[in-house]
């Protein structure tokens, strides 16, 4: 077992990851290590759809509910955190099972990470001022003289990316482009990869849709206003500008409607899994699953046990 691959549960969001990796931590030795930039974070349960007490008693998951909403989390953080609870976990004599929709959390650890410079509290700063008074737009054209590769590839409504691309060129004097080109060495232990995707896109958007509405029953607006009480929180924040929570606070700041909030959320949910989808379609060597199937799980063991893995 000990030379078992990786294996590695990747869909989009609402396809049904966590309810597969449960079952399978219930058949396999496994340990499931998250691979989502918004449970990470502390305070922010249901619009993360974290999984519940019960479910964590049965298959714990790793790098979950550990961090401030204040701190920012990054795929350079995450690839050292990840790659620290994969060999804990294999000197358990278990495999790690990855599982999560932040695919470029995948892409990093697969592929390797620049060598970036830690952030600056006070370059961050002086950003947002200048964009609260000019505008992300001119943000992007200021990014676009100094690093116009960097700037092709972030949209101009891309305020974070756009904010980390102009602060490492402040903080080193090169563009973000450069030092992309430096990376650090790739995760190089074989991976199993398992892809969920739906046979029926109009049914995953009905399920995201239904979840959102699920998630407001279950207080996603007075989280959200839990969260608005801190001073050190706001739109600019990254876990802020997660899915759902972005638009339940503009909601709370009077933005629009209740129902307005309700579509804004959704369809922003809908386009993350469409570029979910779309980064999964092109990711090589993915064994593809209906998550729709209704027998999907003894699917996937069959398909693992074929493979032997375990």
């Amino acid at each position: 077992m000990n030379g078992a691959p990786i294996i590695c549960l990747m869909g989009p969001t609402a396809c049904g990851k966590t309810d597969l990796a449960v079952q399978l931590v219930q058949a396999l030795p496994c340990e499931i290590v998250s691979v989502d930039s918004a449970l990470v974070y502390k305070g922010m349960d249901i619009g993360t759809a974290k999984p519940a007490a019960e479910v964590l008693a049965v298959a714990p998951h790793r790098l979950i509910d550990f961090l401030d909403p204040a701190e920012a989390y990054s795929a350079a953080r995450f690839v050292t955190d990840a790659q620290r609870e994969i060999v804990e976990i294999r000197a358990r004599g278990r495999v790690p099972l990855l599982v999560g929709g932040t695919m470029l959390y995948f892409r990093a650890l697969f592929q390797g990470i620049a060598r970036l410079p830690p952030a600056s509290a006070t370059i961050r700063a002086a950003l947002v001022a200048q964009a609260q008074a000019q505008g992300w737009v001119a943000l992007h054209a200021e990014l676009m003289r100094v690093d116009p590769v960097a700037a092709q590839r972030i949209h101009p409504n891309d305020p974070q990316r756009i904010q980390r691309a102009l602060e490492v060129f402040q903080l080193t004097g090169r563009p973000l482009s450069y030092w992309q080109q430096h990376t650090t060495q790739p995760l190089t232990e074989a991976r199993f990869l398992l892809g969920l995707v739906p046979s029926d896109r109009h049914v995953l958007r009905l399920r995201i849709a239904d979840r959102f509405t699920q998630m407001l029953k279950a207080g996603l607006i007075e989280e959200v206003m839990r969260l608005r009480l801190r001073t050190d929180l706001s739109l600019d924040t990254p876990a802020i500008r997660a899915v759902g929570y972005r638009q339940v606070w503009e909601y709370l700041a009077a933005q629009y409607s209740y129902s307005e909030m309700v579509n804004k959320a959704v369809h922003a949910t809908q386009q993350l899994a469409k570029r979910q989808l779309t980064w999964l379609r092109s990711t090589p060597s993915v064994r593809y699953f209906d998550c729709l199937n209704s027998n999907l799980a003894p699917e996937v063991l069959k398909t693992l046990q074929q493979a032997r893995i375990f």
